[in-house]
């Protein structure tokens, strides 16, 4: 499976972004999805998981109230729509496959990722 992460840019403080993730083949349904990001200088984040056919959707508390992520199993695409953002959302961003129909909030319960998008913030 391959996952395409795209969307990214530069964006001022306060404004949105919507991230795509479109998967290789029809597999992605069956399994839970997921956002990370990684800043520089900084360890992987959590950002974003939402299980099989959308049973369910969990948030890192940065994020929160913020980013809202959704997919669409007929088009194999996985979604995150930013808004309200922060410089400290700057990082690259990367979509992930679960190993089941979970939404893991940790790393290891994912087994394929994307190559990752950049998402600049500017005050």
């Amino acid at each position: 499976v391959q996952l395409q992460a795209s969307g990214g840019g530069l964006v001022q403080a306060g404004g949105s972004l919507r991230l795509s993730c479109a998967a290789s083949r029809r597999t992605s349904s069956n399994n839970g999805m997921g956002w990370f990001r990684r800043a520089p200088g900084k360890d992987r984040e959590f950002v974003a998981a939402i299980a099989y056919r959308g049973g369910g959707t969990y948030y890192g508390e940065s994020v929160k109230g913020r980013f809202t992520i959704s997919r669409d199993n007929a088009k194999d695409t996985l979604y995150l729509q930013m808004n309200s953002l922060k410089r400290e959302d700057t990082a690259i961003y990367y979509c992930a496959l679960a190993r089941s129909s979970a939404a893991p909030r940790n790393a290891e319960g994912y087994q394929y990722w994307g190559q990752g998008t950049q998402v600049t913030v500017s005050s």
